[in-house]
């Protein structure tokens, strides 16, 4: 079967690979729509110690159930369109014990540290397969990068009181916007590109502050009232904005990060002691953010049109993460299409 499969730096072939046989407990799927992530471009850029080479990239999926296995529970059929939950998890170790499965000590996500979905079939676990009523494959394969953004409105514990900003406004952090915009938050969305920013106010961000343009301090101290916000959510993987983050939440704020930055960064780690902040990471998602993100889905409130930035075949994926590395701050979503 086709597949698309990168082997080096800036090395992305179409190939053909072996079916694989379907076990009892398990489930083939159909892929219809698998999208890029930011773990794929760096992939492809040589810029990803994680992933192990060659790998078929993919973990943002929208299928279709061809095939069960024995012993797969009745609720799943073929026909079925479904997303999946692209992690592992042992089930031993600290993370596993505590429940927080996402967290992983030993996690191998699809696409990285295993072969992933950019391929027309593949099978997995009935666990992993998750249905999506209602829903088309083209929307499914949004669902993973948005619940991604959902569990970090999770960890930030966001209430209506809270003011919270995220910095970053790609497809993880819209998805921190929606979730905490549906909490009742106050949301102010930061990013550099005014595209952007103007889709986030329309997806529930009560203000846009352009980070380049604009005076973040002040703006944050005046829609604050000088408080600085509850909750910020860093989005981006950047030294700049992890310390914005610290020196511009409020004093008792919460600090989540999402972004993984790709050098050290330097902190005033006096403000860690006197604003006693709590400083949190948030990896991956839970099967209660998936759950969340296909909830709101299912309302149609969302602009998927205008999130999805490119459709691609698999034999013009190359050029499409060429292009994507030319103007990262430009694109949502990239997805192949395999049907």
């Amino acid at each position: 079967m086709k597949a698309i499969q990168i082997s080096g730096e800036r090395q992305m072939n179409v190939v053909n690979v072996e079916e694989q046989e379907l076990h009892a407990g398990e489930v083939l799927l159909r892929l219809e729509y698998v999208g890029f992530c930011g773990s794929d471009l760096n992939t492809w850029l040589g810029k990803n110690p994680m992933v192990k080479m060659p790998v078929i990239p993919g973990h943002e999926v929208g299928a279709v159930i061809e095939q069960v296995g024995a012993g797969v529970p009745e609720y799943l059929k073929p026909g079925m369109v479904v997303t999946c939950n692209p992690y592992t998890n042992c089930g031993k170790c600290a993370s596993c014990r505590n429940l927080r499965v996402n967290a992983c000590e030993h996690n191998e996500t699809l696409g990285v540290q295993r072969n992933g979905a950019m391929r027309e079939r593949i099978v997995l676990p009935w666990e992993k397969v998750i249905p999506a009523e209602g829903l088309d494959p083209r929307t499914c394969a949004l669902i993973e990068p948005m619940s991604v953004g959902f569990h970090a409105v999770n960890r930030a514990q966001v209430t209506d009181i809270d003011v919270v900003v995220v910095i970053g406004c790609g497809m993880v952090g819209m998805g921190a916007i929606v979730r905490a915009a549906l909490r009742g938050a106050t949301v102010i969305a930061a990013d550099i590109d005014d595209e952007k920013l103007a889709l986030a106010k329309e997806m529930g961000a009560a203000y846009a502050i352009n980070t380049i343009q604009e005076d973040v301090h002040a703006r944050l101290q005046e829609i604050t009232s000088g408080f600085g916000p509850d909750v910020i959510i860093e989005a981006v993987g950047s030294p700049v904005t992890y310390n914005m983050a610290v020196n511009e939440v409020a004093f008792t704020g919460r600090v989540v990060c999402i972004g993984y930055a790709k050098t050290e960064v330097s902190f005033q780690t006096k403000f860690f002691v006197q604003k006693e902040l709590d400083i949190r990471g948030s990896r991956n998602a839970q099967p209660s953010d998936f759950r969340a993100v296909i909830h709101y889905l299912q309302g149609g409130n969302c602009p998927v049109d205008r999130l999805i930035s490119n459709v691609v075949t698999p034999e013009d994926a190359p050029q499409a993460m060429q292009q994507w590395s030319e103007q990262p701050g430009k694109v949502f979503r990239i997805l192949v299409k395999f049907v």
